[in-house]
């Protein structure tokens, strides 16, 4: 399909950015793809309908729309297309980094949380006298030892 060359580089950039890219089956040329403003919805699913014809992208289809989520060979093409260095990746193949703060305050907060455990919770009769069972409800408190 002809297309303009920056409509294209738009597709190809913000997939190599992102590593995924959803489309929603609509044909129509006039609508717009909604991560991509002012490139055509129709323009986005034939670009990556090559890249998948190619093997550069796996396609998935589910509930009216288009999942199309880059392999290795496909990072490797668009870092040449682009002229990216290879210190560039896609933000799924990132791992997240959590910040440093929070990891101190789940470390300082595992042993309050471990102190009282389940053997604690099972010797507690915090229902008052409640016992769980067929015809054992409030009617008499538990024997005492």
């Amino acid at each position: 399909m002809l297309m303009p060359n920056k409509d294209r580089l738009a597709i190809f950039e913000y997939l190599f950015k992102e590593g995924v890219m959803v489309a929603e089956k609509d044909y129509h040329p006039k609508r717009v793809h909604p991560a991509l403003q002012k490139v055509p919805n129709l323009h986005v699913i034939k670009a990556l309908q090559s890249l998948k014809s190619k093997g550069y992208v796996k396609e998935q289809f589910s509930w009216r729309h288009y999942y199309w989520y880059l392999t290795n060979e496909g990072i490797n093409y668009l870092r040449e297309f682009l002229h990216l260095p290879a210190e560039i990746v896609p933000s799924t193949l990132k791992r997240p980094v959590k910040p440093e703060n929070q990891r101190r305050d789940k470390l300082e907060d595992a042993p309050a949380r471990s102190a009282g455990g389940r053997d604690t919770y099972r010797r507690d009769d915090g229902a008052g006298g409640y016992r769980p069972g067929y015809g054992r409800g409030f009617s008499k408190p538990p024997p005492t030892q």
